[in-house]
């Protein structure tokens, strides 16, 4: 068996998902906040567009700490 010295998942790379009291998911109605475990930083969206952009930017720029990430 190989270790791998690089993570799949690496910790940059690792968020918690909140999702507000009024979300309803089964309705694609996602409210919430994304929080950057490294950092602490959070991004609040109001819909699933909004969090999928924001996902989409942080990954092509290569650094999850930038951003306009509150």
């Amino acid at each position: 068996m190989t270790l791998h010295s690089l993570s799949n998942y690496p910790s940059a790379r690792t968020y918690v998902l909140k999702l507000h009291r009024d979300a309803a998911p089964a309705q694609w109605h996602l409210v919430g906040r994304l929080e950057h475990i490294a950092s602490g930083d959070h991004f609040d969206f109001s819909n699933g567009e909004d969090l999928l952009a924001w996902l989409v930017q942080r990954a092509a720029d290569g650094d999850p700490t930038q951003g306009d990430m509150t």
